[in-house]
C-alpha cells in the first residue's frame, strides 16, 4: 500500500503560509495533515481513557443510549448500524455523538437534540464538553485559512458556523472477526459536513482515493490530525475544492484480534445554512453546479437517509 505524501502544516509555524500551503493539499489531496493545533495532550489522553471504558460496557448498557428515530444524532449507534452510500454491507463499527449545547430557546432546536451523558463513566461530559469546545476553536481557525485562500474575508465563515450542527463522534472498531464477510470496518465514502477535523490516525487503516484510482495509507505523525473536506464544502465551492473518497479497511493479521479507536469531529453549518455557490468558484469552464437552493439541514437530512441513519 502506497503512503499518500500529505504534508503536514503547523497551526503555530505555518499560521501566515497556511491559507496557500493548505488550499494545495486540499487541492492535492481532499486531505491535510495539521500539528500544533493547541488541543491539550493531556485533553486528548483523558477522552481516548473515557473512549475505550465507554465502549467496555455490556451492549445493554449501552443500548440504553440509543435514540431510536434521531439518525444517530446524540448518544450511542449500535454495530453495524450505518452502511457507506452505494454500499451493501454495513459497517464494522459502533460509535456515540456529542453536539452542541444551544442557548435556551434558540429557532436552531428543532434540528439539533439535547446531549445525552451516559451515567456509568465519570466525568465523561465534563471532558467531552471541554473537547467539543476545543474542537470548535481550531476548526474555526482552519476554515479562516481555507477562506482566505478562496479569496474571501478570513472571518467569512465565522456566521455560516455560528451554532453550527458540528458532532464529535467517539469511533469504535471491534476486532474483525472471520465471519465479517465483505464488510470492513468503513466503506468508501465521502463525509457530508464541511470538514472533519480526525484525531486517531495513527493506527493503520485509513486510506483515501488518489486520482490516479490508487487506494493511498493516511499516516499522520503522533499528535497530529487529518482534516479532509466534507461534501458541503465541495458543494460551496463548486468542487474546486473537492471532497475525497476514503475507507477505514480491516487490519492484517494479529492487528485484526484488536479494536480501534478514533475521534472525528464532523464541523457542520448552522442549520438554517443556504447553500448559495461561492461567485469566486463560477467560470465558463466550472459553471455553478448547484443553481437549487437549499438549507444545510435539508442536504444533512438527505444524506442521513443515504447512509442508513434515518428512514
Amino acid at each position: 500500500m502506497d503512503l499518500a505524501e500529505i504534508p503536514v502544516l503547523s497551526l503555530d509555524t505555518d499560521r501566515e503560509a497556511l491559507p496557500a500551503l493548505i488550499g494545495e493539499s486540499f487541492r492535492t489531496f481532499g486531505f491535510a495533515m495539521v500539528r500544533d493545533h493547541g488541543i491539550a495532550p493531556d485533553l486528548i489522553e483523558r477522552a481516548w481513557d473515557l473512549t475505550r471504558e465507554f465502549f467496555a460496557l455490556p451492549v445493554e448498557t449501552k443500548m440504553r443510549y440509543f435514540k431510536a428515530g434521531q439518525g444517530g444524532a446524540r448518544g450511542y449507534t449500535p454495530f453495524r448500524t450505518e452502511v457507506a452510500k452505494g454500499a451493501t454491507e454495513k459497517d464494522l463499527k459502533e460509535f456515540w455523538h456529542i453536539g452542541r449545547d444551544l442557548p435556551e430557546g434558540s429557532p436552531l432546536g428543532a434540528t439539533m437534540p439535547p446531549n445525552v451523558w451516559p451515567a456509568e463513566i465519570e466525568g465523561f461530559q465534563e471532558t467531552f464538553t471541554r473537547l467539543y469546545a476545543a474542537f470548535d476553536i481550531v476548526g474555526a481557525e482552519l476554515l479562516s485559512a481555507i477562506a482566505i485562500d478562496l479569496g474571501l474575508d478570513a472571518r467569512w465563515f465565522d456566521p455560516a458556523i455560528k451554532d453550527g450542527n458540528s458532532v464529535l463522534r467517539l469511533l469504535h472498531y471491534p476486532p474483525v472477526s472471520h465471519d465479517a464477510g465483505g464488510a470492513i470496518r468503513a466503506g468508501a465514502h465521502e463525509d457530508i459536513n464541511l470538514i472533519t477535523l480526525l484525531l486517531g490516525a495513527e493506527e493503520a487503516g485509513l486510506e483515501l482515493l488518489g486520482k490516479n484510482g490508487q487506494w493511498l495509507s493516511v499516516a499522520p505523525p503522533e499528535g497530529a490530525m487529518v482534516v479532509n473536506i466534507g461534501d458541503m464544502l465541495q458543494r460551496l465551492t463548486n468542487h474546486v475544492l473537492p471532497s475525497t473518497t476514503h475507507r477505514v479497511r480491516n487490519p492484517d493479521g494479529d492487528r485484526s484480534a484488536h479494536s480501534r479507536f478514533s475521534m472525528p469531529f464532523f464541523l457542520h453549518l448552522r442549520s438554517d445554512f443556504p447553500f448559495v455557490t461561492l461567485p469566486q468558484c463560477i467560470t465558463a469552464e466550472n459553471p455553478d453546479r448547484y443553481p437549487q437552493a437549499i438549507t444545510a439541514d435539508e442536504y444533512l437530512q438527505e444524506r442521513l437517509r443515504e447512509i442508513g441513519l434515518i428512514a
